[in-house]
């Protein structure tokens, strides 16, 4: 299974992977430990860095170049869609996907691929 969220504003069915920035003197794998935990409800261990994403996008004219690294976990203490209520600005709804049927439902082509390498390993 994959915890997945749906983002506060988008409609009903679009999906995609916790995720935020790096806190000062946070390396980027506790980051996605603590997202994980924040948005979805669940604890996560850390197994591996899954790989990275890169894309632009314009906010206010201005392109912005983004990488985003994802890593697997493997869940563990937590509750899915348990979050504090101050997450509710972020997080409409925290769910779980089967793993296998990730790369077909997350919304964005970059998470769907990396979704789909994670069954790869969990499949090895």
């Amino acid at each position: 299974m994959l915890a997945a969220i749906r983002p506060q504003g988008k409609r009903a069915g679009v999906w995609a992977l916790p995720k935020g920035l790096v806190d000062p003197g946070e390396s980027p794998a506790e980051t996605a430990v603590r997202e994980v935990r924040e948005e979805t409800g669940v604890d996560g261990r850390l197994v591996e860095k899954l790989g990275d994403v890169k894309y632009v996008y314009t906010r206010d004219g201005e392109r912005i170049f983004k990488i985003v690294s994802f890593y697997l976990l493997r869940a563990g203490r937590g509750r899915i869609g348990e979050i504090d209520e101050s997450m509710r600005i972020e997080v409409a709804e925290a769910r779980w996907l089967p793993l296998e049927e990730a790369p077909r439902l997350l919304a964005y082509r970059g998470e769907r691929e990396m979704a789909a390498l994670a069954w790869e390993k969990m499949q090895a």
